[in-house]
């Protein structure tokens, strides 16, 4: 029993940091910023005033916070697709025996992306972005498709596309690398059993890869659909919400009602919404995942 106990007071000493981190960093945040989303204040104020679910109204006839919306589900959406499905499609070709000897060097070109600062990026496609002298047109007309160039954050049409495009270019290389990982963990046999049997590529891909590596699947999927909805950096940077509110999102709507527009309780509020949508949609994928387990177990 003493064994036992001093076992149990080490795992404790273990975890007690960790938890103390969670605890001061996160749901003591979290708590407080649900007692903040009943209040209406700015950052000046000494005092704050009760106003029960004011902000939370103010956020149903908030015709900003459903575009937002809108904005953050084409976002994953896109993210999903491509970040997701790319990356797996990636993963699996930089495996495949005639890229091996190339697979390292493509790896790294792959990454590199991953570890620049999102804002030298957003700078880098704020250059590229540029109707005049930036390289996406200049491009476009140096190859006869000049009819395709656009001012591309200028216009309500191109805007949240170009936006978008942006994160896709720098997070899919991370993806790739998780699914490189799980995909190096399957047994070769299966692969050299399909084969001899004559599976082709795409087969042994659709048969093999994609069943063996559900579990990174469902991680880069939830990693994905929770940035799509908290990303901030993007919009911020590159367009400030513009033109009008066409690539608006839930973050950088929260960011300028409380500093730009000083209004922490309604700021608050939006965080309480962007706290919703991303635990209900983590939940949904994990109970989806957890059923999906089970049938296969």
């Amino acid at each position: 029993m003493k064994r036992e106990k001093k076992r149990n007071l080490q795992a404790l000493a273990f975890v007690l940091p960790a938890m103390m981190f969670l605890g001061i960093f996160i749901y003591y945040p979290l708590f407080k910023n649900v007692i903040y989303s009943f209040q209406s204040f700015s950052l000046s104020d000494v005092t704050r005033k009760w106003v029960g679910f004011s902000n939370y109204r103010q956020l149903l006839n908030d015709k900003i916070i459903l575009s937002s919306i809108k904005n953050n589900i084409l976002y994953a959406v896109i993210s999903i697709i491509i970040q997701v499905g790319l990356g797996l499609i990636l993963a699996a070709v930089l495996e495949d025996k005639v890229f091996r000897k190339a697979a390292p060097v493509l790896r790294s070109i792959y990454f590199i992306p991953t570890v620049i600062s999102m804002t030298v990026v957003c700078l880098l496609f704020d250059f590229i972005y540029n109707p005049q002298m930036g390289l996406l047109n200049s491009f476009l007309n140096m190859v006869g498709l000049g009819d395709f160039a656009r001012i591309w954050l200028g216009s309500k049409k191109t805007a949240m596309y170009a936006v978008i495009a942006v994160s896709q270019w720098q997070s899919t290389g991370y993806v790739t690398m998780l699914f490189i990982v799980a995909i190096q963990k399957i047994p070769t046999v299966l692969y050299e059993a399909a084969e001899v049997d004559g599976a082709g590529k795409v087969r042994r891909f659709l048969c093999i890869t994609v069943p063996q590596v559900r579990q990174m699947f469902f991680v880069t999927m939830i990693l994905t659909v929770v940035g799509a909805f908290t990303v901030f950096n993007e919009p911020y940077i590159l367009t400030g919400g513009g033109p009008g509110t066409s690539t608006m999102v839930l973050s950088l709507h929260m960011y300028q009602s409380g500093f730009i527009k000083n209004h922490m309780g309604y700021a608050s509020a939006i965080a309480m919404l962007i706290f919703v949508i991303t635990a209900v949609l983590s939940s949904v994928q994990f109970f989806t995942y957890g059923k999906d387990k089970e049938e296969h177990a």
